[in-house]
């Protein structure tokens, strides 16, 4: 199984108060100065959140409101989207779901800042978190309610739209995070549908979006994968050769970094030897990705898939174990094991036990939301 260049990951970073319309003109007076004045220990929760330490965030949270440790309505808003994050990824969804339905609208006043004048002064606007907007839009598909999830995800996405007009409008400090968000939910809407095969909607999508932004390097790399996908494979190099033009006007419109664009055009050119089945030159596209970037893990799965494919387990095997022991915070992930176990059942006789070495390493490192079951023992 190759990594699709387009999967969002899952985020997993901050969460904090969306400040979605303050009536601020310097953003140096915002009161809330910092993680510890935005609200109680938020600090510790995101710490952590990166160390996917969840359960510990339940237990966090859990002394927090049964001590009355939470003031202000805000800070309530924030644990909450930490709680349900929390219980999301340890596929606790029936008790995330549970956890949502406790709000009311969040259009409500309730959750405006101007309802309590008395905590938040000269603050105007929502105060509910952008993730908890994202987590409750996505948490329908879990229950096995896809088309509400879709339905969320695109409503959410026209209101990112309306709040980046009212910033671009009245040029706020807000407009960038307003486009990242955008482009977030484009490519989280566009997975939803590539996952489904709903190829000709997400060539739609894509098209739509070009025609506002035609020197986008990540929209035109999707564009081309999703070409690949309905055998346009001239299409597809035409996709990826406008990224390459890009790379080397050393235009990414501020999206990529200068390894990061790099790596991409390596990527789209190896994808192409690998449908040509031309697993050596994908190799070395990938290897030239490895050698700028240690953590990409894309070339990483993928360059071991070739090396299999090109019939050495041996050193397929190395690749994948040597990521794993480099850079597990970014290797270690169900997609890595799941291809390093298979690669394991067709080199090992003695597969199983193997295999439980590496489930039991899993475990000692493994974030608490990692599934285990994908090493198969």
């Amino acid at each position: 199984m190759s990594f699709e260049e387009d999967q969002t990951t899952t985020t997993t970073a901050t969460i904090t108060s969306d400040l979605e319309t303050l009536t601020i003109s310097d953003p140096l007076s915002n009161p809330f100065g910092s993680l510890t004045d935005l609200c109680y220990e938020i600090s510790t929760l995101q710490d952590l959140a990166y160390r996917g330490s969840w359960r510990s965030i339940l237990d966090k949270i859990a002394r927090a409101r049964k001590l009355s440790l939470l003031q202000k309505p805000h800070e309530h808003l924030i644990y909450l989207s930490y709680n349900v994050l929390a219980l999301t990824k340890l596929r606790k969804y029936v008790e995330a779901a549970e956890d949502l339905d406790s709000l009311e609208d969040f259009d409500s006043i309730k959750y405006k800042y101007e309802s309590y004048p008395e905590h938040y002064t000269n603050l105007t606007g929502s105060m509910v978190p952008f993730a908890l907007r994202w987590i409750h839009a996505e948490i329908p598909l879990r229950l096995g309610k896809r088309q509400e999830t879709l339905d969320r995800l695109y409503s959410l996405l026209d209101f990112v739209r309306l709040k980046l007009e009212m910033c671009e409008s009245s040029l706020n400090v807000c407009v960038d995070q307003w486009k990242k968000r955008e482009a977030f939910l484009i490519s989280l809407i566009l997975s939803h549908h590539l996952n489904n095969k709903e190829f000709g909607i997400c060539l739609m999508l894509i098209t739509d979006l070009l025609n506002g932004d035609l020197n986008n390097p990540l929209l035109l790399s999707k564009l081309g994968y999703i070409q690949m996908q309905l055998g346009d494979l001239e299409g597809s190099k035409v996709s990826f050769d406008k990224v390459e033009i890009l790379m080397k006007e050393g235009n990414s419109g501020g999206l990529l970094s200068e390894i990061g664009f790099k790596n991409l055009v390596n990527r789209n050119k190896a994808m192409i030897y690998m449908v040509g089945k031309d697993y050596v030159s994908a190799v070395r596209e990938y290897d030239e990705c490895i050698e700028r970037d240690s953590t990409d893990v894309v070339a990483i799965n993928n360059k071991a898939l070739c090396l299999m494919y090109l019939r050495d387990l041996s050193d397929s095997i190395k690749v994948l174990e040597s990521a794993l022991e480099r850079v597990p915070t970014y290797a270690l992930t169900e997609t890595v094991v799941v291809n390093l176990c298979s690669m394991y059942e067709l080199a090992y006789v003695n597969h199983s036990e193997i295999k439980k070495t590496l489930s039991n390493w899993i475990a000692r490192v493994a974030p608490d939301d990692f599934d285990s079951s994908c090493t198969r023992v």
